[in-house]
C-alpha cells in the first residue's frame, strides 16, 4: 500500500492538532507553519476531515480547528479513510466496475493482496492520535537532548544550563510529525 501525500499530510496535521489542542482552537496558519503544508492544501484536507466528523471548525476571533473527538478515539485508519480515495494495496481489489480485474476469479495472488490490505488497515486502526502524540513528544525530547548535548559539548557548558533555553517546547512543534 502506498499512501499519497494527502494521507501523509492529513495524519501530520491531525497529530499537530492533537498536540496543540490544550491551547484551544488551532489556527490553520499555525499548522501550516509547523508542518510546512500549503494553506490551500490544508484547507482542502480539513474539509474532508470535517465531513468525516474528525475535526470541528470554530468561527470568529480566536477560532480555528479542534478535534471533534478525543485523540484517544481517533485512529490513523480513521484519518486515512477520510482523505484517501483508495487504500487497497493493488488496483484489482477496488470494488468498482472500472477497475474490475478479468482474472479476479482465477488469480492466485488476489487473496494474498486482500489479506495484506486487511493487515495494514488493522495496524492503522490500532494506532491512535494520542499514541502518535506520545511518540512525537518522545522524539522531541530525544531531539532536545541531542541538541543540548551537542551545544554543551561545543561550548564546554553543562547541558543543564542550556536546557532552560528550550523549555518553550520549540522542538515539539514539528518533531517527528
Amino acid at each position: 500500500m502506498r499512501l499519497s501525500t494527502v494521507g501523509r499530510y492529513a495524519l501530520r496535521a491531525m497529530v499537530d492538532l492533537a498536540l496543540h489542542e490544550q491551547d484551544g482552537p488551532v489556527q490553520r496558519q499555525r499548522i501550516v507553519a509547523r508542518q510546512d503544508i500549503s494553506s490551500h492544501y490544508l484547507a482542502h484536507l480539513f474539509v474532508k476531515l470535517r465531513q468525516a466528523g474528525l475535526v470541528a471548525s470554530v468561527m470568529g476571533p480566536g477560532g480555528g480547528y479542534r478535534l471533534a473527538r478525543s485523540a484517544a478515539d481517533i485512529t490513523a485508519g480513521d484519518v486515512l479513510r477520510a482523505v484517501e480515495e483508495r487504500l487497497e494495496p493493488v488496483f484489482c481489489l477496488e470494488p468498482t466496475p472500472e477497475t474490475a480485474c478479468p482474472r479476479a476469479d482465477i488469480c492466485a495472488t488476489r487473496h494474498l493482496w486482500a489479506r495484506l490490505g486487511e493487515h495494514v488497515m488493522d495496524l492503522l486502526d490500532s494506532v491512535t492520535l494520542a499514541e502518535l502524540c506520545t511518540q512525537a513528544r518522545d522524539l522531541a525530547g530525544e531531539e532536545r537532548s541531542r541538541v543540548e548535548h551537542a551545544g554543551a559539548k561545543a561550548s564546554g557548558r553543562r547541558p543543564e544550563r542550556r536546557r532552560r533555553q528550550f523549555s518553550s517546547g520549540v522542538f515539539i512543534d514539528g518533531a517527528g510529525i
